[in-house]
């Protein structure tokens, strides 16, 4: 096995770009919105696609209308498997915000659009072109390689959890590519490809505010709705912690070298001391909210509910909180802290119902897939800088890690807009960016996993 790739394993570009696209399109139309999901329509589709070139794959799942696909090309075993992973849901999207149907994938100026076009059936689309390619061309293989189509990602996570629980054998691997990295370009022209090697830790939360029921007309001081509001801005605006990751403190000492990221050097020994890390931590969050975000646990409400009529105050007010906690905190150090913030006996703070994803260390950077990718992504582009990177979202790559197997986010499609359109109105992912991430996977599968 070797990091370089042969000659005889360049991918035909067009042909293998042309297959993805393909794919990518006929993903896209598979209306598989979480909830409810509906995943084994794509898983199907994943199946029947995969069939038609000698490829077998299982569905799997503990719901028939929610199954995961697992499909896998066997090697010489000389290396433990390679996994390749993506989830087949998508979240809902309102379709009359967007331009366009959102699971038409239509293509428009360079553009698909739909839901899903970024998060996260480009890698799955990619993923599976990947694979039939290798089947096609008969690559020896020096590890088995998985392809892994999961259910339930962006709501509860069942589907990975049922995997490990009753099928770990099928999808048990040394490493796996995934999403959550991503490349962009810096104004100053240099290309940043950031492997997303740790993740921030879903918590979310829900704030009820109690009082006493009354007649609109008498304000009261005891109304929920207002001790909820106050809630809600004491905990927003409020500092929180700062704490650097062995992958944030490099990420952040390697970018402050980039001359988009200069003003980050002066801040750099400072976000390091309890005593001078919040200012630091506002400083930043002035200059570049992404960067800010990886710092601290974050808090965004996102839901609220209260009352039953317009002239009567409620006996109570409640608010659910998307809280992204750092990887080195516990739930319930958050919940502590929110409490002692709040200082308010009158406002319950209290863990929402469901799913609670691990905490874990990040993956190695010395892994042979890690490595892989280095070498592939500098290669990419003749200023490009490649970095490890803790995403602010979160991925079921942590259920993974949990289980020993280190998990990288691939950044191999280039984010174009300003902002990542993933889960917003028309999701879009530029054709251009999309044939070279298909590209550059091939690159990274063959230097791992071919003889």
């Amino acid at each position: 096995m070797s990091l370089l790739i042969p000659v005889a394993l360049c991918a035909q570009p067009d042909q293998l770009a042309q297959r993805a696209r393909r794919y990518f399109t006929d993903l896209v139309r598979l209306n598989t919105t979480n909830p409810p999901g509906n995943e084994t329509l794509a898983a199907n589709y994943i199946r029947r696609v995969l069939a038609a070139d000698g490829i077998a794959a299982e569905l799997l799942g503990g719901d028939k209308t929610r199954l995961n696909v697992v499909a896998r090309l066997t090697g010489s075993g000389a290396a433990r498997p390679l996994l390749l992973m993506a989830h087949t849901d998508v979240v809902p999207a309102e379709q009359s915000q967007w331009s366009v149907d959102p699971f038409a994938a239509r293509t428009n100026a360079g553009f698909v659009y739909g839901r899903g076009t970024l998060d996260d059936k480009c890698l799955l689309a990619a993923e599976m072109a990947v694979l039939v390619e290798l089947k096609r061309r008969g690559v020896k293989l020096a590890r088995d390689v998985i392809l892994l189509g999961e259910a339930d990602e962006e709501a509860g996570s069942t589907g990975i959890q049922w995997l490990i629980a009753n099928a770990w054998a099928k999808i048990d691997a040394e490493f796996a590519v995934n999403e959550g990295g991503y490349a962009m370009d810096t104004p100053s022209g240099v290309r940043l490809f950031q492997i997303q090697t740790s993740e921030k830790i879903p918590t979310r939360v829900v704030l009820t505010a109690h009082g006493t029921a009354g007649h609109g007309s008498l304000p009261r001081a005891d109304n929920p709705v207002v001790r909820l509001a106050r809630a809600i801005t004491r905990l927003t605006e409020a500092d929180q912690p700062v704490a650097l990751s062995t992958t944030t403190r490099r990420y952040l000492r390697e970018i402050s070298k980039l001359p988009d990221y200069q003003w980050l050097t002066p801040l750099l020994p400072s976000l390091e001391h309890s005593s001078s890390s919040t200012a630091a931590a506002n400083a930043t969050q002035a200059r570049d909210s992404e960067i800010d975000a990886i710092l601290h646990t974050t808090i965004s409400p996102t839901m609220l509910q209260a009352g039953v009529k317009i002239n009567v105050i409620p006996n109570t007010a409640s608010a659910q909180l998307d809280v992204r906690r750092l990887p080195n905190e516990t739930r319930e150090e958050v919940m502590a802290r929110f409490r002692r913030i709040l200082n308010d006996t009158s406002v319950n703070v209290e863990a929402a119902p469901g799913q609670d994803m691990p905490s874990t260390e990040p993956s190695s950077l010395t892994t042979p897939l890690y490595l892989a990718m280095e070498k592939v992504f500098a290669r990419a582009h003749p200023r490009g800088l490649v970095v490890p990177y803790m995403t602010r979202g979160a991925t079921d790559g942590s259920y993974l890690r949990h289980k020993g197997m280190a998990v990288y986010g691939a950044p191999v499609f280039l984010r174009t807009d300003k902002e990542s359109r993933a889960h917003g109105n028309d999701e879009r992912l530029g054709l251009a960016s999309f044939d070279a991430g298909v590209g550059l996977l091939w690159e990274i599968v063959t230097a791992v996993a071919a003889q």
